[in-house]
């Protein structure tokens, strides 16, 4: 399983504009073959700052999805709300502690 994240600073003005495009394609994005899991965060003292928390199948589900036209159009309208570049990393489950 590879755990994604990707964090986003958004122009202030243009948070309500990424919520509704997140809000339009969430449900797409949860569903794309090798998606386990989905979840939105938002920073809690910074309000234009949001990190995408996803679980993928494994690397070759992320980059089929990386390289859906889906990802294409849903990248175009999110990217050109950035106040900052976005950082993403993969990473995997070492340890879980309950």
């Amino acid at each position: 399983m590879l755990i994604r994240t990707v964090r986003m600073t958004f122009r202030p003005e243009e948070v309500d504009h990424f919520l509704a495009i997140f809000e339009a394609s969430k449900e797409k994005i949860r569903h794309f073959e090798g998606c386990h899991h989905l979840t939105l965060w938002q920073d809690y003292h910074a309000s234009n700052v949001f990190t995408t928390y996803s679980y993928w199948e494994d690397e070759s589900a992320l980059n089929k999805y990386r390289d859906s036209q889906l990802f294409k159009e849903v990248w175009a309208q999110t990217k050109v709300l950035f106040a900052e570049k976005p950082v993403a990393q993969s990473q995997k489950k070492l340890l879980e502690v309950l």
